[in-house]
């Protein structure tokens, strides 16, 4: 079942108690879209406003991973990434020169949850969630300035002058969330002390199989290799530098060649295999985690709400958990969308909160520079048990709700 079929059936009874709130979703990233695709199948009125004129999703891919498809499934949204993307059927931590340190045991994790991991491109994700929102108004080029929460709703004021007014208001905008600006006040990011690079390139090699994600780790610096379907692979390196050199990083191919030098073969070819023009060049950063997400009938979504370094591959994927237990304690509330957030938050905090907190902890491991220190790390996940390996996975990768 796609996530347009059945709204009305799902909402039937109570659509138009539940339509009496209409929801203003601010950000039409992976965590907005979602969020409306989830209200709109609930019943849930939704209009989605986005700062940029034009939608372009940047040439990089992401994992959905079990926890996110499990929350889509309970709602019986279906955006067929399986045909979109690549399943996950095995995920090998290796070293430098493609050794492999230890394989990591999601394929039995995935059968006993019953659920995949799917790694897609961001155009093919963002491209299904368009067509899941179906008539679900977007207005691109709004730019939020400021919102004001009243006793008819919220008014949201944008740059060009234009105002908007809604029962509630998701701040879904991402790392700069405008929304979260207003509520929090001034922040500083918190630098993770490494450049990321990525890119997506058709590829093939004699090493790799479908379904394949490897991560290389060294001294100071990962690569990662993933399948995405469709003859593409997804790749990205880190390397670590001050910040103040990633942040406005200008270097080229060439450097990021002469950073894997003498890795695995595979390593080598995809980059010779990647235009320069192709690559993507992003510093690692997060927040501290905020304790408040919300004020009224307002609240935050995903990377607005707790935005956190990459090394789980779980950024996506609470975005789309935020989304699903959004809609659903809103469309238990209807008319109370103030009741309806904080429930959300106080169910979302903890979960999101470790993640965030497991993430830069992960970061920091992978990314040790002494070569004593990542002799050791190694060692030690070469030693772990399996059955300790299939319980830190399935805790990330089994949906609490």
């Amino acid at each position: 079942m796609s996530s347009s079929d059945g709204a009305d059936g799902m909402a039937s009874g109570r659509a138009n108690s539940v339509r009496r709130t209409e929801v203003a979703v601010v950000g039409a990233g992976i965590g907005g879209l979602t969020a409306a695709v989830a209200l709109r199948r609930l019943g849930v009125g939704v209009r989605i406003y986005e700062r940029a004129t034009e939608l372009r999703a940047a040439g990089s891919a992401l994992s959905v991973m079990g926890n996110a498809i499990s929350a889509l499934r309970s709602l019986d949204i279906d955006l067929g990434l399986e045909k979109r993307g690549q399943v996950i059927e095995t995920f090998s931590i290796r070293d430098t020169r493609g050794e492999v340190i230890r394989d990591l045991p999601i394929r039995a994790v995935t059968e006993r949850l019953g659920v995949p991991s799917v790694c897609v491109t961001r155009a093919d994700l963002q491209e299904a969630l368009l067509e899941g929102i179906g008539d679900v108004p977007l207005t691109l080029g709004a730019a939020l300035s400021a919102y004001e929460v009243g006793e008819a709703g919220v008014t949201l004021r944008f740059e060009d002058g234009s105002e908007a007014r809604a029962d509630a208001v998701i701040g879904a905008d991402g790392f700069n969330s405008a929304v979260r600006g207003q509520l929090a006040g001034p922040e500083e990011s918190r630098d993770g002390g490494y450049i990321c690079w990525l890119a997506v390139v058709p590829f093939e090699h004699p090493a790799l199989r479908p379904g394949y994600v490897g991560h290389y780790w060294g001294t100071g610096r990962r690569f990662g290799l993933v399948d995405v379907g469709h003859g593409r692979y997804y790749w990205w390196g880190t390397k670590n530098m001050p910040a103040a050199r990633s942040y406005g990083w200008d270097g080229g191919r060439d450097e990021i060649a002469d950073t894997y030098a003498g890795w695995a073969d595979e390593v080598t070819e995809i980059i010779r295999a990647t235009p320069a023009e192709a690559v993507l060049a992003v510093p690692s950063r997060d927040r501290a985690f905020l304790e408040r997400w919300g004020e009224g009938p307002v609240t935050l979504l995903g990377d607005a709400a707790h935005p956190m370094l990459t090394s789980l591959g779980q950024g996506s994927a609470m975005a789309v958990e935020d989304a699903v237990a959004l809609a659903r304690r809103l469309a238990a509330a209807p008319g109370d969308p103030a009741a309806a957030f904080r429930a959300y938050e106080d169910e979302r905090r903890e979960r999101t909160r470790e993640m965030v907190a497991a993430s830069r902890a992960v970061s920091e491991l992978e990314q040790l520079a002494d070569p004593g220190e990542c002799a050791l790390r190694d060692e030690r996940l070469r030693l772990t048990g399996e059955e300790e390996l299939e319980r830190q996975q399935e805790a990330a990768l089994r949906w609490p709700g």
